[in-house]
């Protein structure tokens, strides 16, 4: 038995109507609830062949549904639909905002113009205004206003509108591409921080002698530690150094001074008050309890 054939999703130009691009404008502009109502408050997946389109959402809900994957925008924010993108809309009924359609020819004209962040309008993303959602606004809907009328240099003053939008779009889309490297970058940097620490930890070098070697400044590499270590690289440093002394002091018979010159300590006085400072004794009163304890364990009675 035939399994029935998937219906195709549907191609529009714009939605629903089978017709081909309504204006000789490059852009159409519209608000969001003025298709939406026509068909329910429900926009059905389809794709657009060659269109982008920008969503701003200035109030209500939208559930979105781009690629099979699902999202509840409830926020303003503007959503950047590419070319071929399956999605769909499912509104609420006190929705407010506009969709801003974009030709093939002023995509690529802005794309050339848009430099770094010109991918930003050839993937699907979501962008919260956040403090913008008035300065959005008030774009979106002085271009739907410029759209529907007829004074000079229309074309020109709708152009310069959507160039604002689109980059406002593509700087949130590079800010939003940094945070979700930052986190990498910053393992990348403490890791070979760690390593430089465990290869010359002995030679007290500075911290600016380390960060250097990695490519960044001392107050990033201090911010990348503090961040993933919970303390300055000074003290990671210390840390690894005290390490050190106290497997010395634990498993060898050599003196605190053999130690301090072992640990590259000019002068065994440095090395006895770092150490102090950070354990809240002396190195040879850590050896004398580390004995103490030993001691009393080679005279306790064996479990019986």
């Amino acid at each position: 038995m035939n399994k029935p054939a998937l219906a195709p999703i549907p191609v529009f130009k714009l939605y629903g109507e089978s017709l081909g691009w309504p204006t000789p404008d490059l852009l159409h502009c519209e608000p969001i609830s003025q298709r939406s109502r026509e068909h329910h408050w429900e926009i059905k997946p389809h794709r657009h062949a060659d269109l982008c389109q920008l969503l701003f959402i200035s109030r209500g809900q939208a559930q979105l549904q781009v690629e099979g994957q699902h999202r509840l925008l409830d926020e303003p924010l503007v959503q950047v639909l590419p070319p071929l993108s399956v999605h769909g809309f499912r509104f609420s009924e006190d929705i407010e905002g506009f969709v801003v359609t974009l030709a093939a020819p002023l995509v690529s004209h802005l794309q050339a113009q848009l430099g770094p962040s010109a991918t930003a309008l050839a993937k699907s993303g979501s962008y919260p205004a956040g403090e913008d959602a008035h300065y959005l606004n008030v774009q979106f809907a002085a271009l739907q206003n410029e759209y529907q009328g007829q004074q000079p240099a229309r074309e020109m003053l709708m152009h310069a509108l959507v160039s604002t939008i689109v980059v406002w779009v593509g700087r949130r889309a590079l800010q939003c591409s940094s945070a979700s490297q930052r986190p990498q970058r910053a393992r990348e940097y403490f890791n070979g921080f760690i390593q430089l620490v465990e290869a010359h930890y002995r030679e007290h070098l500075k911290v600016e002698d380390l960060a250097q070697k990695l490519g960044i400044s001392v107050s990033h590499l201090n911010g990348t530690c503090r961040e993933l270590a919970g303390q300055p690289a000074l003290q990671i440093i210390h840390q690894r150094q005290l390490l050190e002394a106290k497997r010395l002091l634990t498993y060898t018979g050599m003196t605190i001074y053999e130690i301090s010159d072992e640990l590259g300590f000019s002068d065994p006085t440095n090395f006895t008050r770092l150490f102090r400072r950070r354990e809240g004794i002396s190195p040879k009163v850590f050896r004398d309890r580390l004995k103490a304890d030993q001691a009393g364990d080679d005279l306790a009675p064996p479990l019986t």
